[in-house]
């Protein structure tokens, strides 16, 4: 066996490539929550608890804590949080606070019309916690992760849908109803 034979082996060995994480960059975030009346922060959720349970080992069943996001928010919150600080990203957010004001956000929902509007805001706590994630991912060097500049196919179609349910909203809001 020659010298590059050896060479190649223990480079093979020890080398891996990196599992490619695809991020959703903090704008789509924003718009993808807008666009499905908020039903997108369920899906970053679920997929944000499926990352800890899966690449972290935390006991999590995310479909579960996804479902029942209010109640599980503060905690996701601390799981982002502790992962960037494990992995050296040093910005931090009030998990309080965001948390109490994804909830007074959420509750709004039970005003009248148009003032339930304000509802659609209730992400607007999650952006930090987004952005953390992201940057953390990214930092750790334990995964190649990128962040998309647009959007995937199953992306498009939820703004293709949410676009038609505004506009049913829209009509709703601002046609007259007659009197029968």
């Amino acid at each position: 066996m020659e010298n590059n034979e050896i060479l190649d082996i223990g480079f093979n060995e020890y080398h891996s490539e990196k599992e490619a994480i695809e991020l959703v960059s903090r704008n789509n975030f924003i718009l993808l929550n807008i666009i499905t009346f908020g039903i997108y922060t369920v899906w970053w959720m679920f997929k944000s608890w499926r990352f800890f349970e899966e690449k972290r080992g935390a006991d999590v069943i995310p479909v579960l804590r996804a479902f029942f996001c209010i109640i599980f928010t503060y905690s996701l919150f601390e799981h982002i949080q502790q992962y960037a600080r494990r992995v050296g990203y040093h910005n931090s957010f009030s998990s309080t606070g965001l948390f109490v004001l994804f909830i007074l956000l959420n509750l709004t929902g039970q005003f009248p019309d148009p003032y339930w509007l304000v509802s659609l805001l209730a992400f607007l706590p999650l952006i930090q916690p987004h952005q953390t994630l992201n940057d953390a991912i990214i930092q750790s060097g334990e995964y190649a992760g990128f962040e998309r500049s647009g959007f995937n196919n199953r992306q498009i179609i939820l703004i293709i849908v949410g676009l038609l349910f505004w506009g049913l909203v829209l009509i709703g809001l601002f046609v007259p109803i007659e009197d029968y």
